[in-house]
């Protein structure tokens, strides 16, 4: 058995692949590693990039049925204590894998682990989370971000860099980078293919959490993440809307549901309503009008519904359970 399996999604993403990959290579330490890029469809000479200039890592071909998939394909075909799951575009600056599976080694109890990011301006990137509630949705409809001071109860993302240098059991982590540990994940069940894109880490966290498992903050290492390289795109902001419906159809129930979906309408609708002046105004004045329409049940998602058999979902049975041997 592997002690960590790393999986990276590729959709006509080649042009991070060759920096991602030379640094997860350089920051191994004494740990042979089971490397996957994911091909998820893409048309974009991935797989033979891959092949030409990484041997020691393998392709995975996936019909691109969202992130949940492809990253729960990437995950049925290694036989690792640890899986990483880590978006290709990011690079890791400090730390070793090997230091970073001795870190959870060494915390038996602890089911899911992220890291420090940062943007390429050496910026923050806020990956500690706290799980949606109606007063966060509330607060961020009120834009609680731009307050001069932000209880927790406002708002999911932790601001303050002060957290990010300590060890910290937090709520869930971006899934940019992912390290859970094999137990928790057949435990729990894999990632929830159901919404396409979003929500997949705050569903998972909040399976292992109720499975006696711990999500942490580790500072054992730090990554690059060219995050934000979209900006604010219609179709992304309705999939995120759709997402968040199905992640309160499924863990909260009547009158918790109808706040929470109405803190969350009342933040697009505001957004809607405000004038765009700016490019960046306008799209997210257009991406606050389609998120309503598809909450509202007017416009599909963008995405598509996925199919019933989707790996994670709930049916009579838990939560998915399954493993390699």
């Amino acid at each position: 058995m592997d002690d960590l399996a790393i999986i990276i999604i590729s959709t006509n993403e080649a042009r991070w692949l060759t920096p991602c990959l030379t640094s997860v290579f350089e920051h191994a330490g004494e740990l042979n590693l089971d490397v996957v890029v994911v091909d998820n469809e893409s048309t974009d000479g991935t797989q033979e990039l891959v092949e030409s200039e990484f041997p020691d890592a393998r392709v995975v071909p996936s019909r691109n049925r969202g992130f949940s998939h492809a990253n729960n394909q990437g995950w049925l075909t290694c036989n690792a204590r640890y899986a990483l799951f880590l978006n290709p575009d990011t690079e890791i600056l400090a730390g070793t894998f090997a230091d970073l599976v001795s870190s959870m080694d060494e915390r038996p109890t602890v089911g899911l682990a992220g890291v420090k990011q940062l943007g390429p301006d050496g910026t923050l990137h806020p990956t500690i989370r706290r799980f949606p509630s109606v007063t966060r949705a509330l607060g961020e409809a009120l834009w609680s971000e731009r307050w001069p001071r932000r209880p927790e109860w406002a708002g999911e993302r932790e601001l303050d860099p002060t957290p990010y240098e300590e060890e910290a059991e937090i709520d869930w982590t971006s899934g940019s980078f992912m390290l859970a540990r094999r137990e928790a994940l057949l435990g729990a069940g894999l990632l929830d293919e159901r919404s396409f894109i979003y929500t997949e880490e705050p569903d998972l966290c909040l399976r292992m959490r109720n499975a006696g498992w711990k999500v942490v903050h580790l500072p054992t290492m730090s990554i690059l993440h060219h995050a934000g390289k979209v900006g604010k795109n219609p179709r992304m902001e309705a999939q995120n809307a759709f997402a968040r419906l199905h992640y309160a159809r499924k863990h909260y129930s009547g009158l918790h549901r109808a706040l929470f979906v109405g803190a969350l309408g009342l933040g697009y609708g505001i957004r809607a309503a405000v004038p765009g002046r700016s490019e960046y105004g306008r799209s997210r004045r257009a991406a606050s009008r389609l998120a309503l329409r598809t909450m509202a049940g007017l416009a599909p998602p963008p995405f598509g519904d996925p199919p019933p058999t989707a790996l994670g979902a709930e049916s009579g049975e838990p939560a998915l359970r399954v493993g390699k041997p």
